[in-house]
């Protein structure tokens, strides 16, 4: 995050922030708008945190980060909340276990909506009144506080699809109906610099009539010396850099993503029980939870098997890029496959001549949708499904984590957690880049979280 490089506080530039602040709070409201109170309040497992205290979180770091620090005579909602909705922040203070987040049913959902309006309406106060002075100190704070925000709507349904997927009555959070065609704007994209508005319409196509995946081709990319990490102008987090040089041999990538029907050979193919394709510790843990396929798949033995989504139960696709996949089942797949995982420096050379503008975003439709022939480069790079890379997370040389409380966003994780990369189905459009790094423990599953083979060349 480019907190030391903030934009001239122009009028230009107050209006933007107003503007993507407005949109991002909006979104998160919309995400809530379908779900019960009851539905708000659950923890399905510790590594999930409830709707409710996603919004009440996000309300917080703006509160905490920005208001109480630069918001002269701004009056806190209710003190106790810093305990409840701390993350992971020592500097900030003590914070309720994250295990017991969904013991609190107070404070209630109408109250967490109290919160936010009372916090929305201070920083619209904020952003309207602040001198530039105070915008400039304060504006980089801010944008870090809304990719912090497009985080938790993603995680918001990745939590809430565990959620509802342990519910016997297997409800939708999102039925999809012919009768309602109406797509859904997309929040503005967050540049640091310039926030221009993000206009693309979502498709909106029907699940049960996707087209057919395209044929999985092999791209060459070059060896070579190549820059990686984020190049220095608008937003970025702190992991993305210092960009630094790296030394890769010349390799190829897969044209897309391993679809559902490719996995599901590797299934039928006894890959889950055959402990040659996979990583030590992937296969003790395949033998202690019991795996036999991605998480949310049932019924393996009919013709389509079943698949659980935010839409509801369906017949598996299988033209779909597959997902819920931990990395041990990724590495796996890739080894029966005669291939291996992309490492995260091979990933984004690959992608760095690519966009995200063109993300495919539509939050009453989160699943992922099959690619479709577009030319003969890569597909679905950003979006549908983040791909696992054999890269673990660490730290780019030279990397020094921010002073303050907003230097324990990234640098502390770095240990034990792989990398994955492109984005998905869930990730708001506007918060995405090649050099977006986001990780994981190898075990997670919850995420929709999938693949694509790499081969040396």
């Amino acid at each position: 995050m480019n907190l030391n490089d903030p934009p001239a506080a122009s009028v230009q530039w107050r209006s933007s922030l107003q503007a993507s602040f407005e949109a991002v709070r909006a979104l998160s409201a919309r995400l809530a708008g379908p779900l019960s109170p009851e539905d708000q309040c659950v923890q399905s497992m510790p590594d999930a945190s409830p709707v409710k205290w996603h919004l009440a979180h996000t309300t917080w770091f703006f509160e905490t980060v920005v208001l109480k620090a630069h918001a002269p005579g701004y009056r806190v909602f209710d003190a106790r909340y810093a305990y409840l909705f701390n993350s992971y922040y020592e500097a900030l203070g003590p914070r309720h276990p994250r295990p017991q987040r969904g013991m609190l049913t107070r404070p209630s959902v109408d109250d967490v909506r109290r919160y936010r309006d009372h916090v929305d309406a201070a920083m619209a106060a904020f952003l309207e009144r602040a001198d530039t002075g105070a915008l400039a100190q304060a504006g980089p704070l801010l944008t870090l506080g809304l990719h912090h925000e497009q985080q938790h709507q993603e995680l918001m349904l990745t939590d809430l699809k565990h959620l509802l997927s342990l519910n016997p009555l297997q409800p939708a959070y999102a039925p999809v109906t012919r009768s309602d065609p109406t797509p859904l704007r997309a929040s503005p994209s967050l540049d640091a610099r310039a926030f221009p508005t993000f206009d693309a319409l979502a498709s909106r196509d029907p699940l049960d009539a996707a087209p057919r995946a395209t044929a999985l081709r092999w791209l060459d990319f070059p060896g070579g010396i190549h820059p990686i990490g984020h190049p220095g102008t608008g937003f970025a987090f702190d992991n993305e850099g210092p960009r630094h040089e790296v030394l890769l041999r010349p390799y190829r990538l897969a044209s897309r993503p391993v679809t559902c029907g490719e996995y599901l050979d590797f299934i039928r193919d006894d890959g889950y029980r055959r402990p040659e394709f996979w990583l030590s510790d992937g296969w003790m843990t395949v033998q202690a939870e019991g795996w036999q396929a991605p998480l949310y798949w049932s019924d393996l033995d009919a013709a389509r098997p079943a698949v659980f989504t935010l839409l509801g139960p369906r017949p598996l696709d299988p033209a779909e890029p597959v997902c819920h996949l931990s990395l041990y089942e990724a590495a796996a797949y890739a080894q029966w496959a005669g291939a291996r995982l992309p490492t995260e420096f091979e990933w984004e050379v690959a992608a760095a001549g690519q966009s995200a503008a063109g993300q495919r975003y539509d939050c009453s439709v989160p699943h992922p949708v099959a690619a479709r022939e577009s030319g003969h480069g890569l597909q679905q790079m950003f979006g549908e499904v983040w791909e696992w890379t054999r890269s673990s997370y660490d730290p780019y040389p030279g990397f020094r984590p921010l002073p303050g409380a907003v230097g324990e966003y990234n640098g502390k994780f770095m240990v034990g957690q792989v990398v994955l990369r492109g984005g998905s189905c869930a990730t708001p459009p506007g918060h995405l880049r090649a050099t977006y790094r986001n990780f994981f423990p190898p075990a997670a599953r919850w995420q929709f979280s999938g693949l694509r083979l790499a081969r040396d060349a």
